[in-house]
C-alpha cells in the first residue's frame, strides 16, 4: 500500500541523484511511495512498473530495470536476495530522511549487507558499528556529575519532556557560567537521530572523517561534465571518464586542469582514454611569445636597398 513520504529540497541538487537519468530518478521517488517502514520493497521490475508507470506504458519493466541497475550503480538502493532466493532491494538512506510516526514491522527479510540479524521493525545497523564509542550511563539525581563536577539536584519545577526523552544512555552536561571548568564531552553522533537537512544518497555529515569543503571528487567533476552536455552520454562511457578522472585526482593534478580537459574532450567528442592526453594538453599549452616590435628606419644606403629602382 502506498504511504505519504517526504521529500526534502535538498534532493534536487543532490549529486548522487543527478547521477541518474531522468527516469531513474523518478522511479527513486516513486520507490519512497511504495517502500515499507523500512524502506524495504520486492525487487521486481514488472511489479514496480504496474506501481509507478501504470499510466506510462512506454516505460515498459525492461527500462524500470535499467532504472534499478542505475540506481544501485549509484549507491541510492541495494539490492539482495533472502534464504528463499526471492529478491528486494531497500532505499539506503530511508532511516536518514524519513522519520516515521509508530513505524510498522517489516514482513519482509532485512538486508544481509546493511540491517542486523534480528529483522526487528527498528533495526538499521548493529549498536556497535553506530558510534564506535562507549556511550555513558544515566547519572542519577543528587550524584557528583563525572564531567561537571557539580551535585546535580533535581528540578522544583521540571520542563515537559521533548521528542528526544527516552534515550538510552545519552546525559546532558550540566550547564556552565562563564569562566568554569569546560563542558563535557560532545554526545556520540546518533545516525538514526541524524540532521534533518541532509543530501540524499551521502553519508552523515561531521566527525573527524568529514571532507574538506573546498574537495572535489570525480564524481562531482563528472556532473559538472553531463550538465554541460547537450544530451547525456552513454553509462560506459561516463564510467570510463570517471575512472580516468579519479586517477588524475590521485596523482594530485589541479582539478582546473582537469576541468580544462574534460572541456576539450567534450568540445572534440574523443575516447575517454584520450583524457589524460587532453589534461596534458590544457597543462602545458605552448603559448607563442608576440612578435617583437622593429621601428621603420630609413636605410643608410637607398640605392643598396632599392637596387636602383627609386
Amino acid at each position: 500500500m502506498a504511504r505519504i513520504r517526504t521529500i526534502k529540497p535538498e534532493a534536487f541538487v543532490s549529486e548522487s541523484l543527478a547521477a541518474v537519468p531522468l527516469t531513474a530518478e523518478r522511479t527513486f521517488f516513486g520507490l519512497l511511495t511504495q517502500a515499507d517502514d523500512q524502506g524495504r520493497h520486492r525487487d521486481h521490475a514488472a511489479i514496480i512498473a504496474g506501481q509507478l508507470w501504470v499510466l506510462r506504458p512506454e516505460h515498459t519493466p525492461a527500462e524500470v530495470e535499467k532504472d534499478l541497475a542505475q540506481l544501485a550503480d549509484a549507491g541510492l538502493i541495494c539490492r539482495y536476495k533472502s534464504p528463499d532466493d526471492k529478491r528486494y532491494l531497500h532505499i539506503v538512506t530511508w532511516h536518514q530522511h524519513q522519520k516515521i510516526n509508530r513505524p510498522s514491522k517489516s514482513r519482509l527479510p532485512g538486508c544481509p549487507h546493511h540491517d542486523a540479524p534480528s529483522g526487528t521493525a527498528g533495526s538499521t545497523t548493529a549498536p556497535a558499528a553506530r558510534t564506535g564509542v562507549t556511550e555513558p550511563a544515566p547519572t542519577p539525581h543528587g550524584t557528583l556529575h563525572e564531567d561537571s563536577r557539580e551535585t546535580r539536584e533535581p528540578s522544583p519545577n521540571p520542563e515537559p519532556a521533548d521528542e528526544t526523552a527516552g534515550e538510552d544512555g545519552f546525559t546532558k552536561p550540566s550547564v556552565k557560567k562563564h569562566g568554569d571548568l569546560p563542558a563535557a564531552a560532545v554526545t556520540p553522533h546518533r545516525p538514526d537521530l541524524g540532521p534533518r537537512i541532509m543530501d540524499l544518497g551521502t553519508t552523515p555529515s561531521g566527525g573527524a572523517s568529514a571532507p574538506a569543503p573546498d574537495t572535489v571528487s570525480a564524481r562531482q567533476l563528472i556532473g559538472e561534465y553531463v550538465t554541460a552536455c547537450a544530451h547525456r552520454p552513454p553509462k560506459d562511457v561516463l564510467g570510463h571518464l570517471g575512472r580516468e578522472v579519479g586517477k588524475l585526482l590521485a596523482e594530485g593534478i589541479d582539478p582546473a586542469h582537469i576541468r580544462s580537459g574534460l572541456e576539450r574532450h567534450r568540445a572534440k567528442g574523443l575516447h575517454p582514454s584520450t583524457l589524460p592526453s587532453l589534461v596534458h594538453e590544457a597543462m602545458n599549452a605552448a603559448r607563442t611569445a608576440p612578435a617583437a616590435h622593429r621601428p621603420w628606419m630609413n636605410p643608410a644606403d637607398v640605392e643598396a636597398a632599392y637596387g636602383g629602382e627609386l
